[in-house]
This record gives structure tokens, C-alpha cells and sequence, in this order.
């Protein structure tokens, strides 16, 4: 490998990416790329939420708590959106090959007790939920991006109101 450094003025970069066959050279090409982008991301804004479902969790439980402010039934779409906050770190543990619901709810335990919103879910069995410790961390845009679209997706399939099916038509 030649590696050419200390260039003056220089702005162009060159990575060569080699694998054993082309499907690995195209995952490697997509990792490669994703992680170009999150250090865009960063360096258009360097501000970061902890992962492994941490910060899902903390706005889950915000969301959990002011429904409760809420007597009238307008509560039950905050109950609906924490839910769904969950979905992300229920996923991380299912995957994980951890007990989903009971792994939930221990790290929604230990959020409280301790106030601490860097506790998420130990995907790598590394003995810690704190994400601070595991350096697990991801950028506060794609987390906001992340959110918006999934609650600009609810809003639309929410302005359906009428659904016309053709029985005529075989499947």
C-alpha cells in the first residue's frame, strides 16, 4: 500500500477498496460511504445523542410523563408516540438475542433510578448499558431526522380516510 501524505493544498482523497469478491467490495464501498457521511454530519453539526436506544428511551419516558399532566383523552396519542419511541430499542434487543420486553424495562428502570439518559441496551453483552462508557453514540441530526420522517409517514397514513378495495381483481 502507498500512502502519500503532507500534500500542500491538497483536497483530493483516494481510497482503493479490495475484497474477495464484488459483493464484498459493494458492502465495503456502502459501509465506506455511510461512514463518510456521518462525518459530513458531524462536521456540519458536532452535536451527538448516545445510541443503543438511549436516547429513544429518555424521550419515551418525557413523552410517558407529560400524558400523564394530561387527564382528557388527548393523552392517548402521547402514550402512542412513546410507544413507538420503544420500537427502536425493543429491535436493538430482539436482535441482540436479548429478552426484548424485559430488557426494556430494566434499562427504563435504571433511567429513572438513576436520571441517567446515556443507559440504552448492551447489543455487544459488555456488561454496561451506559452508552457514555461504551462510546456508543450517534449524530443528534440523523436522530432528528429519523423521528421527523417516521412522524411525517404516521401523519400521512393518518389523512387516509376512505380505502376502496377491487374484490374483481385476483391477488
Amino acid at each position: 500500500m502507498l500512502v502519500i501524505e503532507q500534500c500542500p493544498n491538497s483536497r483530493a482523497v483516494t481510497i482503493f477498496i479490495r475484497g474477495g469478491n464484488k459483493m464484498i467490495v459493494e458492502e465495503a464501498k456502502r459501509s465506506l460511504h455511510d461512514a463518510l457521511c456521518v462525518i459530513r454530519n458531524l462536521v456540519k453539526d458536532n452535536r451527538v445523542v448516545y445510541g443503543g436506544g438511549a436516547a429513544e428511551i429518555s424521550c419515551a419516558l418525557a413523552v410517558g410523563a407529560q400524558a400523564d399532566k394530561i387527564s382528557s383523552l388527548e393523552q392517548y396519542p402521547f402514550r402512542a408516540f412513546a410507544d413507538a419511541l420503544e420500537s427502536v430499542p425493543l429491535a436493538l434487543a430482539e436482535n441482540s438475542g436479548l429478552a426484548p420486553i424485559d430488557t426494556l424495562t430494566q434499562v427504563k428502570v435504571q433511567q429513572l433510578k438513576q436520571k441517567s439518559p446515556c443507559l440504552g441496551i448492551d447489543c455487544l453483552g459488555k456488561g454496561t448499558n451506559d452508552m457514555k462508557e461504551q462510546n456508543v453514540i450517534e449524530t443528534l441530526t440523523s436522530k432528528k431526522q429519523q423521528i421527523s420522517l417516521a412522524t411525517q409517514l404516521v401523519r400521512m397514513i393518518l389523512k387516509i380516510d376512505d380505502m376502496h378495495i377491487n374484490t374483481a381483481l385476483p391477488l
